[in-house]
Order: structure tokens, then sequence, then C-alpha cells
């Protein structure tokens, strides 16, 4: 079940005033083009396009809002290893694993039942309670195997 932006922009405004900090027309719309995007994307990625819309905009906004939607629950981190972190939007609450092409970046969200029950196993084979996991399986795609 996936919250509509005004859920998102609602739930945002919320987390914000919990903080003490108020919604600017500058969060307001890193929060607009963050959710519309249709891939993982990092805040240089985001940064890149936001400054079309707002000139003014800074990296250090990009950034520091991208922290706060994290915190809100609203984005989730992804990092792959590239040295940058991604961000998707975490507000289906449906768990998937990545499949992550080394080379060119390319990454596939995908489910698993197999998988996913192999890691209940282990979590309760050492008593463990989980909280959360993520999967990520580095390769190479097949595009970059023909190129």
């Amino acid at each position: 079940m996936s919250h509509n932006t005004k859920d998102i922009h609602s739930i945002f405004s919320q987390y914000l005033s919990e903080q003490n900090l108020r919604m600017t027309t500058q969060r307001e719309l890193i929060l607009k083009t963050f959710c519309k995007q249709k891939k993982h994307v990092t805040a240089e990625q985001l940064y890149e396009i936001l400054k079309k819309a707002d000139p003014t905009i800074g990296h250090a906004t990009v950034y520091r809002t991208m922290k706060l939607l994290t915190e809100a629950g609203i984005a989730r981190e992804l990092n792959f290893g590239e040295g940058s972190i991604r961000y998707e939007p975490d507000t289906s609450k449906e768990h998937h694993d990545h499949l992550v092409c080394v080379k060119c970046g390319e990454n596939i969200e995908f489910l698993d039942e197999e998988i996913e029950n192999l890691q209940k196993r282990v979590v309760s084979k050492y008593g463990y309670q989980l909280v959360d996991h993520s999967l990520n399986l580095y390769g190479i795609c097949p595009k970059c195997q023909k190129g």
C-alpha cells in the first residue's frame, strides 16, 4: 500500500514540526521531485534536477533534506558500495532486494520467497528478532557482459 503525495507531504510536515523545523518551499520542492523519480537517485543527481527548477537551491539543502526524509521514514538509503548513497521512496513498506551491476551501476529490485524464507530460518536459528534487512547482490549485467 503506497501513500499518495498528499499523505507524504503531511507525514513530512508533521516530522518537521516535531523537530522544530518548518516546511520551506525548497523542502517542498525536494520532496515533490524525489517522489517523482522512477529510479534510485543520489542526492547529487537530485540536486542536478532541482537546480533547473530552482537555481538558488544549494547542495547542502538537498543533502540535509534527504537526511530528514530518511529520518521521517519517507526515503530509504541504499548503499551499493559505489561511494555514494542512493535513495528510494520508502513509503510502500514492501520489502525487496537488489541486484547491482558493478560496471554501469544499473540495479534491479527483486523479491524471492526462497531467499526470504532462508533468512527467516537463519534469524530464528540464532534466536534473533528481525527488525530490518537488506540484501544486495553484485555482478555484471547482461549489457556489460556483451560490451
